[in-house]
């Protein structure tokens, strides 16, 4: 094994970080692991279609997460993510002429006794 800075051969064991072995150079100090091949991070982008598909198809972010394991912030990070990348909203020029209620019923009545707890 070789320095990366100084190419000396010279090297010493230098402890543990996250499970790999550090070392160091006795010719220049530079601390260094001997392999720096990045561990993979992240979900798969199936995963994150999945995920998005199902919010789509109208789960909630909770059950997102209860099925994929995927935690419920990160599926909200996505989303939000995924909505930038749309056009925005269609404003009409004009207001439409007929517009659409729902049928609404409400009772609004006195109450039938002006007693209260306790009272006669």
């Amino acid at each position: 094994m070789q320095c990366p800075n100084c190419g000396s051969t010279h090297i010493r064991k230098n402890g543990k970080n996250r499970d790999k072995q550090n070392h160091i150079c006795v010719a220049c100090g530079r601390q260094f692991i001997q392999d720096y091949a990045p561990t993979p991070s992240g979900y798969s982008d199936e995963v994150k279609a999945l995920c998005l598909r199902m919010y789509v198809n109208g789960s909630g972010f909770r059950a997102i997460e209860r099925v994929t394991g995927v935690h419920h912030t990160t599926v909200i990070t996505w989303v939000k993510l995924v909505g930038q990348n749309l056009p925005d909203a269609y404003d009409p020029d004009q207001a439409p002429q007929v517009g659409e209620l729902d049928e609404l019923e409400t009772f609004i009545a006195s109450k039938k006794t002006k007693s209260g707890f306790g009272q006669p």
